[in-house]
């Protein structure tokens, strides 16, 4: 059912993927399947379910951006199971994509997983986002899924973007109001506004949003500041 899944729905959203593609998705799902009994990966689970609104909802973002030119670097911030940095990978394995997520444990599985499926160009980070240090303004995008509020993630990922990349928010439909919410944080950080895209996952009525953030100046040293203070004052 997940391969059956994954094809008609990338069909549906009209994406290309190599012939692996597939075959990998399957191999991702069952360790992700075996962790999930031990460490509390996701809540989402079964075939159908995970190939709709884990991978095919992770697939998004090439909606509005091929990604396909060699060396394109992605970094997935909270990136937690891997969504939704791997499942672009495996779409595009020409990317240059890091997996950044706070626990360890999380991390050692998205290693596993990428090591099991031979994946090169790809690193998988354990730390916090506000410490980007020498990762600053290092990538084309980053990417965060169901992380936090679109004013925090703004702070933790628009310093990781170069002037000329975006950041891409993948959210739910209550994207507009986050948006309103974190104007005065986008301007600060050094974007701008360039989209809210609307779309539906395949094989069902639920709808997201991709929300785009074009990196338009470099973000001002002093920022990201400590979580601490991103949470109890947002910009």
């Amino acid at each position: 059912m997940l391969e059956q899944t994954l094809s008609a729905g990338f069909r549906e959203l009209g994406l290309t993927y190599p012939p692996e593609a597939i075959p990998r998705f399957r191999a991702y799902y069952n360790a992700l399947t075996a962790a999930n009994a031990v460490m509390n990966l996701t809540a989402i689970t079964g075939e159908d379910e995970s190939a709709r609104k884990h991978f095919l909802d992770s697939a998004a973002p090439l909606l509005l951006f091929p990604m396909d030119a060699p060396g394109t670097s992605v970094i997935d911030v909270g990136s937690g199971a891997g969504f939704p940095g791997l499942p672009l990978k495996l779409l595009r394995p020409s990317l240059s994509i890091t997996l950044l997520d706070s626990r360890g444990k999380r991390v050692d599985f998205l290693r596993g997983v990428c090591e099991s499926l031979a994946l090169a160009g790809v690193e998988c980070v354990a730390g916090r986002a506000e410490d980007c240090g020498a990762r600053r303004e290092a990538y084309d995008f980053a990417v965060s899924r169901a992380v936090a509020r679109l004013n925090i993630l703004c702070e933790l990922c628009l310093p990781y973007v170069r002037p000329g990349g975006a950041f891409v928010a993948l959210k739910g439909p209550a994207a507009a109001a986050e948006r309103d919410e974190a104007r005065r944080a986008v301007a600060r950080l050094g974007g701008t506004w360039e989209q809210v895209f609307d779309y539906a996952i395949p094989g069902g009525d639920e709808r997201r949003s991709l929300v785009v953030i074009r990196k338009t100046a470099p973000t001002p040293k002093q920022y990201p500041r400590p979580y601490s203070q991103i949470k109890k004052h947002p910009l």
